[in-house]
């Protein structure tokens, strides 16, 4: 089949699974159970056929040149995932621990405050494991 109309037909039945359901839930009475049914219909439907779509484009007869070619996109694949992974962790654990310190911090400033400098330097240290992840994700970057 031509993979130009496979991925028309696709890209049509994925706004039919997005459009049908909602069609079902507001030409009727609107109410939670038929909501939760319309939203369970969109969700299988939308992500079932995004994993058939998925299958269908990879299946294919892979030969050997292009299996050595795929070795050295896989490892590049997995360095761009390694770098998306060290920034948005360190972002996510970074923003947990400016959460935790400043919010400490401002209570301790609002008592005392002369310890400003003092607790800022904890909201500043918190902020430098974001900091570190982005270095860490050039490095990464930057061996590609």
């Amino acid at each position: 089949m031509n993979s130009a109309l496979v991925q028309v037909l696709t890209a049509i039945a994925m706004v039919l699974t997005i459009v049908v359901p909602m069609t079902y839930y507001f030409k009727g009475e609107h109410n939670k159970n038929r909501y939760k049914k319309s939203l369970a219909a969109n969700v299988s439907g939308f992500f079932g056929l995004l994993l058939i779509a998925t299958v269908v484009s990879f299946a294919g007869a892979t030969t050997a040149s292009a299996a050595t070619e795929a070795g050295a996109g896989l490892a590049t694949g997995l360095g761009y995932i390694g770098a998306a992974l060290v920034t948005g962790l360190s972002g996510i654990g970074s923003g947990i621990a400016v959460a935790s310190s400043a919010s400490a911090a401002l209570g301790a400033i609002s008592e005392d405050g002369s310890i400003f400098g003092k607790s800022m330097i904890f909201v500043a240290m918190a902020e430098g494991i974001a900091l570190y992840g982005l270095i860490i994700s050039f490095m990464i970057l930057g061996k590609l």
